[in-house]
């Protein structure tokens, strides 16, 4: 069994339960999916499946790699492919198997992997959350950077000292998530709190490991 699902960031919203206690979500499209690949470890050295994105507006223009591949698995050619590692046990997938939002039920524990949003050049305040210096009549640094090494030795600049420079646009995993509410026919899942990336967004929706 595949024990994850690609979905697209729809947005966020509230849920309200039955005593009045507000519930912030975020609603993800997840699949349908199809198995695109089955990899193992006699072939591939490691257990895992490749799973792609069906999406209602069908994929143009493939190149002939990419058409290979999904014409030797049988399957449309899609946008999103993810890979999710399986167990050795897990051979019951098979290439062409859809994985279905039905996986998960409501409150089980996820993790939802992401690229986060892009916020361009950001200074080390907002970027490294840097408290700065005063804020006082008199003071010269407020959101300056400080000293970022030594004078006399090194004499240079140490490799990864936090500083100013390009923020977001990074691979990002929430864990512990808990689903909120699943509608299969939909292909809608609910998932409490927020997830990285912008609405429109493509994210991998894993079980919890722990």
């Amino acid at each position: 069994m595949v024990n994850g699902i690609i979905g697209k960031k729809i947005g966020m919203t509230q849920v309200f339960a039955e005593d009045g206690t507000v519930t912030p979500v975020t609603v993800i499209k997840a699949g349908p999916c199809v198995v695109v690949q089955r990899k193992t470890v006699t072939t591939d050295g490691y257990e895992a499946v490749q799973i792609g994105l069906v999406e209602p507006k069908p994929v143009k223009r493939v190149n002939k790699a990419m058409k290979g591949h999904f014409d030797k698995a049988g399957v449309p050619p899609v946008k999103i492919l993810r890979e999710i590692r399986v167990d050795a046990e897990s051979g019951d997938a098979k290439v062409g198997d859809k994985v279905l939002v039905d996986q998960f039920a409501a409150n089980e524990l996820i993790e939802v992997i992401g690229t986060s949003k892009g916020r361009g050049f950001a200074g080390f305040v907002k970027r490294h959350n840097f408290g700065g210096g005063r804020d006082s009549h008199g003071s010269m640094f407020h959101r300056a950077p400080g000293s970022i090494g030594a004078s006399a030795y090194p004499s240079r600049v140490i490799k990864g000292v936090r500083m100013a420079g390009h923020m977001g646009v990074d691979r990002k995993t929430v864990k512990n998530l808990r689903v909120v509410a699943v509608d299969a026919d939909e292909n809608i899942l609910m998932i409490r709190g927020s997830v990285p990336g912008p609405n429109g967004g493509y994210l991998l929706i894993k079980k919890s490991q722990r």
